[in-house]
């Protein structure tokens, strides 16, 4: 298909990847559903768990183009593509720098198995790049990050982090979701493995539960070998699934994070609302970072509701908006973290990362942002109570 890089993201998204319908002309990838193929006079033995159906080559593609990668896999969810890709590179008495606020199932994972392995691992107190250096030991193998990260849309140095690990020949790790490959492509910057839940933007209907994992070739056979072990693998039929669902990725993301910037200025302004946290307003502390390696802000953000006004009543009064665990679909929501996202970490561990009970982590869809604005102003109006 020619010069894959010098196409554009909508063409990536439609086209990379796809397979020919050779019987019938298609104008869609067939799906290959078998479980069971040839292993005699065959270039490849395939199998689900080997990661390697028509189906799955075929998407992997697809993502390794759009984040500019040689490779990639695809997982069952995005636990399964970050604990693969973190054993695959660690054993016992290696150590890991991981900062500080994070997805809470990562937090959560790293807390309840690394120490089963005897693998070390060390938090930082922020996104400072001099917090990371402080962490180095010399049996520091990988630095874990996750830009913006969720759910306080902080912001790391990602040519920093990578230019670090590069001194100290330390492998480094990011997760995307937040982003997505439209919002920011870390490869640009030197991080050698990126890591999403592609249940969030990638699906983007909240109908798929996936992960994946991009990186080098050499990177990415590492992770196989680990991956076929852990049997990780997505079903056929969610690969195609999500192989639709990224046909149209850049046109939802591109939507989303236009309203997001909306919304974000309208709660910023607001008198009712004590905080907004998105990297996209120049109050953010990290505003000018953001803009230096986002090509832009993205669609997540996160607020606090000022006192007199309880975040679960709000949330329950909202009547176009969706209270829901997850995020990134095309419908905006709510949630949390401290019930949710976070709710594995203790309180004291929650407060640490400025998680506190009445945040409140906004998901922004692509509906009209002045709908969404009146349906906020309608659930404030109903839970607002007059402080005495």
């Amino acid at each position: 298909m020619g010069k894959l890089k010098e196409l554009g993201l909508n063409t990536i998204c439609t086209h990379v990847g796809e397979i020919e319908d050779k019987q019938f002309k298609g104008s869609v990838s067939p799906v290959y559903m078998s479980t069971s193929y040839a292993f005699d006079n065959v270039d490849v033995k395939r199998y689900p768990r080997y990661f390697n159906t028509p189906n799955q080559e075929g998407l992997c593609k697809k993502i390794a183009t759009l984040e500019k990668t040689e490779d990639a896999l695809i997982f069952s969810s995005g636990m399964a593509a970050i604990s693969s890709a973190l054993f695959a590179f660690l054993q016992k008495g290696d150590h890991v720098i991981l900062q500080q606020v994070i997805y809470g199932g990562t937090y959560n994972f790293v807390a309840k198995e690394f120490e089963k392995y005897g693998i070390e691992y060390s938090y930082t107190e922020s996104h400072s790049i001099e917090d990371f250096k402080k962490l180095m030991q010399p049996n520091t193998k990988i630095i874990y990050i996750e830009t913006p990260s969720n759910p306080l849309l902080g912001i790391t140095d990602i040519k920093a982090i990578a230019d670090l690990a590069k001194e100290r020949n330390v492998l480094t790790m990011i997760d995307n979701t937040f982003a997505t490959p439209i919002n920011q492509t870390p490869v640009d910057f030197g991080i050698d493995i990126i890591v999403h839940s592609a249940t969030k933007y990638m699906g983007g209907h909240s109908d798929i539960s996936a992960g994946a994992v991009a990186g080098s070739k050499k990177h990415i056979e590492q992770i196989w070998e680990t991956a076929r072990n852990f049997g990780g693998n997505l079903s056929d039929f969610m690969v195609w699934m999500l192989e639709r669902s990224l046909k149209t990725l850049n046109l939802r993301v591109k939507e989303q994070t236009k309203n997001a910037q909306v919304i974000a200025e309208y709660l910023d302004e607001n008198p009712n609302i004590d905080k907004v946290y998105y990297p996209g307003l120049k109050s953010h502390p990290n505003y000018e970072l953001a803009k230096s390696q986002m090509k832009n802000f993205g669609a997540m953000l996160s607020f606090e509701l000022s006192e007199g006004i309880d975040a679960m009543e709000f949330q329950n009064a909202l009547q176009l908006i969706k209270p829901s665990m997850s995020l990134a679909g095309l419908e905006s929501t709510t949630v949390s973290p401290a019930q949710t996202t976070h709710a594995l970490l203790s309180e004291e561990e929650r407060l640490e990362r400025g998680i506190k009970d009445g945040l409140i982590r906004f998901s922004t869809g692509i509906e009209e942002p002045e709908d969404l604005i009146a349906d906020i102003e309608q659930a404030i109006l109903k839970t607002k109570k007059e402080l005495v």
